[in-house]
């Protein structure tokens, strides 16, 4: 009896060491809605925003209005405190220049993301003054915990007037970001104000990102990423290039983010962060497999071993 406990527990053991080892890579997307240093002095909006961001390895910061920089060196530093829970983790940022054509509503994208787990290989600012009023901030991103491996993602914080005009020439990004860097594994995500009155059924026929076949929306039309009762539009989205990209995606990973039940939050506090909620989406891990394939002999053998001591 104790050998073939021993046998099961070693069985046990191995696997258990595996699974453990696949880590998933978690993607989010947030509109923090005019995010100044205003914002960033506010600890209790910092407090939730934390929350909000250590979910994930890389985040999308849309609307962050910080010409200094002040604002983003602040959030790093409170993401960057350590804590029982997320202390494992240190975090960085990369971050376009401030984008627009009005002087009064000059925008930066900024991704924040885990040093530990997220390598910057790339980055480029995309140049169409006539095609977009924040022209996206390509970032090219390398992690060993994604099966994907190298990825790019695009950012669109689009004008509302615009949207079906700015969401239509991404597909132009696409075409310039995937030659530079020879690499079709292509994620658009951000506030396209892809519905409603901004982009409506019959705008689809116009944007190529819905008409080619290849491309696939994971954030689904019927959802409602914004926070107020006044509006239920799936304007934040998430759209991936190529069936390679769309087989590293866990399935069902793509979704709306609601923070308010999630850290218990009333809808004013969740207004007072952002009048959008986050989106995400989910790649598979590389870990599994890479882990599995040196020890599938272990644990193969630990099998026959427990089955052999069972029957004696």
């Amino acid at each position: 009896m104790r050998w073939r406990s021993s046998g099961l527990s070693l069985f046990l053991l191995l696997s258990i060491f595996v699974l453990k080892s696949a880590t998933e890579l978690r993607i989010c997307a947030y509109n923090v809605q005019k995010f100044d240093s205003a914002k960033a002095s506010d600890e209790r909006l910092m407090h939730y925003l934390k929350l909000v961001l250590t979910r994930c390895d890389i985040s999308l910061l849309q609307h962050v209005v910080d010409p200094d920089g002040r604002a983003i060196e602040k959030l790093l530093s409170v993401l960057n405190r350590g804590s029982d829970r997320y202390e494992e983790y240190d975090y960085e940022a990369v971050a376009s220049e401030s984008l627009g054509n009005s002087p009064d509503d000059k925008q930066k994208y900024v991704f924040i993301y885990r040093m530990q787990t997220v390598n910057v290989t790339g980055q480029y600012q995309y140049r169409s003054q006539q095609s977009f009023v924040r022209e996206p901030f390509v970032v090219r991103f390398q992690s060993k915990n994604a099966s994907i491996g190298e990825f790019i993602l695009v950012p669109l914080h689009s004008e509302p007037s615009k949207a079906v005009q700015e969401i239509n020439k991404l597909y132009d990004v696409f075409v310039e970001v995937s030659k530079k860097w020879n690499n079709t594994n292509v994620m658009f995500l951000g506030d396209f104000h892809a519905s409603c009155a901004y982009v409506k059924r019959s705008d689809r026929k116009n944007i190529r990102l819905f008409m080619k076949s290849e491309f696939s929306w994971l954030i689904r039309n019927r959802e409602d990423t914004t926070v107020t009762d006044a509006t239920s539009c799936a304007y934040d989205r998430i759209v991936v290039h190529g069936e390679p990209f769309l087989r590293a995606i866990k399935p069902f990973s793509a979704k709306v983010f609601d923070l308010g039940a999630e850290f218990k939050m009333s809808r004013s506090e969740v207004v007072q962060l952002s009048d959008h909620y986050p989106v995400e989406v989910v790649l598979k891990s590389s870990a599994l497999l890479l882990q599995a394939t040196p020890l599938l002999s272990l644990i193969s053998a630990s099998v026959i071993l427990w089955s052999f001591l069972s029957a004696l």
